[in-house]
């Protein structure tokens, strides 16, 4: 940045240019008072200083939570986002998964976490102006061996899933041979795999997607319960990782985690972020839960839900927290083809005997 852009008193600048300051950036890591010190300028001359720099320096306009909350903010709506393949879903979500950051999705066994992970895994592969990115997947097992199966499965009901794209699209991806699978047995070979293996094809370009199912497997397995402080410590180095490789390669991360029971009475540490009438939370505490961008959470209900004269148990994907969502939730189904969210307003699609 040169100085000339600065819309300041020429006094102002050349009192700056003295006290040796290389750049106009520097000036935004210095405090008032030290620039008083260092410049010999007044405090309403300083204060000047700091807002010319800042509206010279900054990229766009700041903007407030009232106006994300109101979705007022194009320049960061308007963001690529990794596509759920379902209309339904992406509408949950403004759009998929943010590039950037952990999301988590939490529940129950056989609540479709998995299922819903695979399906992002063949998302990922398609170009993004139909909602993907054009590359491929890291898939990290440290419970199950892969479903390979089940991807396979997927794979062929792409055209069902996926009716509003080409069939030649389709038909033209080599979605297993972009599925990269790593299973981590212990602490040490996840570590291993995030900071060694992952970056390799992260800059090569042949992934841009992370899955971890799950994060609380090794996390819960490998700590006692008197060992929280040495779990935490682990833990924010894992996600730290996790952060650094998501924002260096604008790569989402998924990462699907555990739950566990809620015991009755009163808990005044226990950080519920709103679920308060759950039987469950989501596992790891608020030390993991502080390191999550977005929290969702993927609940098996009771009674069924109908598709073209097939049925699947009814699902409950929820919005717990996230900086850009509002809490709210959909109905799903998961079918032969796929994770698909249940439009309010479809008759088709009403869930049977539910409570």
């Amino acid at each position: 940045m040169e100085w000339e852009q600065l819309d300041l008193n020429p006094r102002i600048i050349a009192a700056v240019k003295k006290a040796n300051f290389r750049s106009a950036k520097e000036i935004l890591c210095v405090s008032g008072p030290d620039l008083q010190r260092l410049t010999r300028l007044s405090k309403t001359d300083v204060q000047r200083l700091h807002c010319s720099v800042a509206a010279v320096v900054r990229e766009s306009k700041p903007v407030t939570a009232l106006q994300l909350i109101r979705g007022e903010c194009p320049v960061l709506e308007a963001g690529h986002r990794l596509s759920c393949a379902c209309p339904v879903l992406d509408g949950l979500m403004r759009g998929g998964l943010p590039m950037l950051g952990i999301t988590e999705l939490a529940g129950e066994s056989a609540a479709g976490k998995t299922q819903f992970c695979l399906q992002l895994c063949l998302s990922v592969q398609y170009p993004q102006e139909h909602g993907g990115l054009n590359s491929g997947a890291v898939y990290i097992c440290t419970e199950d061996s892969f479903p390979i199966k089940r991807l396979r499965q997927l794979i062929t009901q792409q055209p069902q899933l996926r009716p509003d794209l080409p069939p030649a699209l389709i038909r033209s991806r080599r979605f297993s041979d972009n599925i990269y699978i790593e299973h981590a047995a212990d602490l040490e070979a996840l570590q291993a795999c995030v900071s060694q293996r992952v970056p390799v094809l992260l800059k090569r370009g042949l992934v841009r997607l992370l899955v971890v199912d799950s994060v609380a497997a090794l996390f819960r397995s490998e700590f006692q319960a008197d060992e929280a402080v040495q779990r935490s410590r682990h833990l924010l180095a894992f996600s730290n990782i996790l952060h650094r490789l998501s924002h260096e390669y604008g790569a989402p991360v998924v990462c699907v985690n555990q739950v566990t029971d809620v015991v009755d009475g009163p808990n005044p540490g226990r950080c519920d972020y709103g679920l308060v009438g759950s039987k469950v939370l989501p596992a790891l505490g608020i030390a993991w839960a502080n390191q999550v961008m977005v929290r969702l959470m993927l609940r098996r209900l009771p009674g069924q839900v109908q598709s073209d004269s097939r049925s699947s148990a009814t699902r409950k994907l929820e919005v717990v927290f996230a900086p850009h969502l509002p809490r709210a939730s959909c109905l799903c189904g998961v079918w032969e083809e796929g994770v698909r969210g249940i439009p309010d307003d479809h008759s088709d699609l009403q869930p049977q005997g539910s409570s």
